[in-house]
Formats: C-alpha cells, sequence, structure tokens
C-alpha cells in the first residue's frame, strides 16, 4: 500500500505543476493504477490517521480531491470524496497546517473548498489564496474567484450535472454553451 511520502512525491515531484491540472490519458491510468486502492481505503474511512500532521493531511488532500478526478473523469465517482477532503481541509487550515507546507503544494489545502458546492467554502478559498499564497497563488486567486462566481450565480457547478446524473437547467444550458467555466474565467480577467 502506498504511503504519504509515496503520494507527495508522486504528485509534487513527478507529476509536478506542469501535470496538476491536464488532461492526460496516460497520466490518467497510472494515478489509477498506482493509486486506485489507496483512493478506496480513503473512502472507506481508513486513512484518517495521515490527517494527524501537515504532511499526511497533503498526501490526504492528494489522495481524496486530486487523484479521483484523474482516476474517474467525466464520472460521478471524481467527487465521492469531496466531503471527505472538504472536511480534512478545513481543520488542517484551522490547525495551521497548510502553512507548514511550502507553495506550490500548499495549493491542495484550499482546493478541497474550491472544489465545494457550498458559498462559504468558496469565500474561504479565495481567503486562503489572498492570505496564504501570495508568493504562487495569483492564478489560483483568479481560478479560485471564477469557481465562487459559478456558484454565486447557479448554487452548483452546472459542468457537473451529466456525471452526476442532474437535469440541467436552461440558464445552466445557456451558461455550458456560452463556454462555461472559462467564461467566468474570461470574465474576471475582462473586469481586472
Amino acid at each position: 500500500m502506498s504511503t504519504v511520502d509515496e503520494v507527495i512525491s508522486f504528485w509534487i515531484d513527478e507529476v509536478g505543476p506542469k501535470g496538476w491540472y491536464a488532461n492526460d490519458p496516460a497520466l490518467d491510468a497510472e494515478i489509477s493504477e498506482r493509486f486506485g486502492a489507496l483512493w478506496e481505503k480513503a473512502r472507506a474511512g481508513r486513512l484518517g490517521n495521515w490527517a494527524s500532521c501537515p504532511r499526511g493531511c497533503l498526501a490526504f488532500l492528494i489522495v481524496t480531491d486530486q487523484f479521483p478526478r484523474n482516476i474517474f473523469r467525466e464520472d460521478g465517482r471524481a467527487f465521492a470524496t469531496d466531503e471527505l477532503a472538504r472536511k480534512v481541509a478545513a481543520r488542517a487550515c484551522h490547525l495551521g497546517f497548510d502553512r507548514r507546507i511550502p507553495e506550490p503544494a500548499r495549493q491542495f489545502f484550499y482546493l478541497p473548498l474550491m472544489h465545494s458546492e457550498s458559498q462559504m467554502d468558496q469565500d474561504r478559498c479565495v481567503r486562503m489564496f489572498l492570505l496564504r499564497m501570495p508568493e504562487t497563488g495569483a492564478n489560483n486567486l483568479l481560478h479560485a474567484r471564477a469557481h465562487r462566481a459559478v456558484i454565486r450565480q447557479f448554487g452548483r457547478f452546472p459542468y457537473r450535472n451529466t456525471a452526476l446524473g442532474r437535469e440541467t437547467t436552461r440558464p445552466e444550458q445557456a451558461f455550458l454553451d456560452g463556454g462555461g467555466y472559462m467564461s467566468a474565467v474570461e470574465a474576471l480577467q475582462e473586469a481586472a
């Protein structure tokens, strides 16, 4: 079974910033093969002890928030451990664990908040990037604000509807047809 150090080494050192947000089927397959069983273990609540220290929290958040988005791309299971990740991230930030992880890896403490469909989590995510990632967080702050704008407008992420079996409303469909998430990013860039 993978360890905290293996998860961090793989995601931070091997994959790195260039791969974190890439849509790469080969990377998705590798994550599934190497860490799929670990994600299942986390989903079953059997990695809770990882959340007792900063590095353990970082690894837990990578496994529960980042890996499923690769393993289950375009599938509702991509979001199945979001609530676990959100709870651990909120607790870790409260305890200051995030501040003990250097940038840019620190962002993985805030992304579960960005992925939440709660307005309160979205507001907190924006604050975290503003206050706790001033060195490297500018691009992440833009995306945090874009996620927050989508939640303010719809109360959920319309681009998840199909994967989650949710019905898409007419305003959501118009948003998706008009560029979806990237239209929210571009609107913020134009307003700046």
